[in-house]
C-alpha cells in the first residue's frame, strides 16, 4: 500500500514540474522575443531575460535528475 501511495504522489510531482517547465518555457520565450524586438535593450530586460532562461534549464536539470520523460 506504501509503495502505490509513493509512486502516485510521484507522478502527480512528476506532472507538476512538467507543467511548470511548460509554463516557465513561455515565459522565457516571451522574454527572447520580447528583447529581441526592441531596439535597446535594458539592463533590466537583460537581467529577465536571463533569470527566465536559468529558472527553466534549473527544472530541466531537476527533470534529468528524476528520470522523467518530456513527451
Amino acid at each position: 500500500m506504501l509503495f502505490r501511495k509513493k509512486g502516485k504522489l510521484k507522478k502527480e510531482y512528476d506532472e507538476r514540474l512538467i507543467h511548470l517547465m511548460q509554463q516557465t518555457r513561455e515565459e522565457w520565450q516571451q522574454q527572447k522575443s520580447l528583447s529581441d524586438l526592441s531596439f535597446e535593450k535594458s539592463p533590466q530586460m537583460i537581467a529577465e531575460e536571463k533569470m527566465a532562461e536559468a529558472r527553466y534549464f534549473y527544472l530541466f536539470k531537476e527533470a534529468r535528475h528524476r528520470k522523467i520523460v518530456i513527451k
